[in-house]
């Protein structure tokens, strides 16, 4: 149990925090929530209602679509784009889908090599780009679900003005929606320029996102 618990105390770790931030976000939401009820004289909402509410929904979502963006277009672009003396940047000579044999795929598996990756053909093609789809995905789902929350919230408060709702196409061209989205896209891209571009110049001693102390501000694709 020990052995386990260390050798996925990364994930673990994580987990935990974002299960922390979830609670958090669901006391001080709601208390939000029901503060601007008050005032407006409505019904204030128990944790369970404000839980599955449209609010609640559409707050999450902006936030998971984000990062999955974000890990998306890091994983692509970091195919073919470099950046000198970073160790987020794989090296400058390199930049493209690298061969077979860079990655121990088809022929050049080894015995550890996943199956999908030794077996060749469509699979091992397949399996050779999983990532970034998966990404993609999640980004997608995560997306339309702050959409269709987003539209449910917009549209509350809407009505609470003697406002007439919008349509699925309205709330599309809305500002309110891409306002969210660009809101939360612009801090992830800020995020990882500043992780590229900070990490050629300062050290984290043992970390595998820094490079080793003494390395060269000017090594490429180089960890710790």
């Amino acid at each position: 149990m020990k052995k386990t618990l260390r050798n996925n105390s990364l994930t673990l770790a994580f987990t935990a925090l974002l299960l922390v931030a979830l609670v958090g976000q669901a006391l001080t939401g709601r208390a939000g929530y029901n503060e601007s009820a008050l005032d407006l004289g409505l019904p204030t909402a128990s944790m369970l209602e404000y839980l599955t509410s449209s609010q609640f929904t559409v707050d999450v979502a902006e936030n998971w679509q984000s990062e999955y963006l974000q890990f998306l277009l890091y994983i692509l672009l970091t195919v073919w784009l470099l950046q000198r003396g970073s160790p987020e940047s794989k090296p400058l000579g390199s930049p493209g889908r690298e061969t077979d044999e860079d990655h121990k795929a088809g022929r050049y598996a080894d015995d550890h090599s996943p199956r999908w990756a030794a077996v060749g053909g469509w699979r091992t093609a397949l399996f050779s780009r999983s990532l970034g789809p998966t990404m993609g995905a999640v980004f997608i789902g995560s997306w339309s679900a702050q959409f269709i929350a987003g539209r449910s919230a917009y549209n509350a408060e809407q009505l609470q003005d003697l406002q007439v709702p919008f349509s699925w196409s309205q709330y599309l061209v809305a500002p309110d929606f891409w306002n969210r989205s660009f809101q939360s896209w612009q801090s992830e891209f800020l995020a990882v320029a500043s992780m590229v571009i900070f990490s050629v110049y300062l050290r984290e001693r043992g970390s595998p996102e820094s490079k080793p102390v003494g390395t060269s501000n000017t090594a490429t694709g180089v960890e710790g």
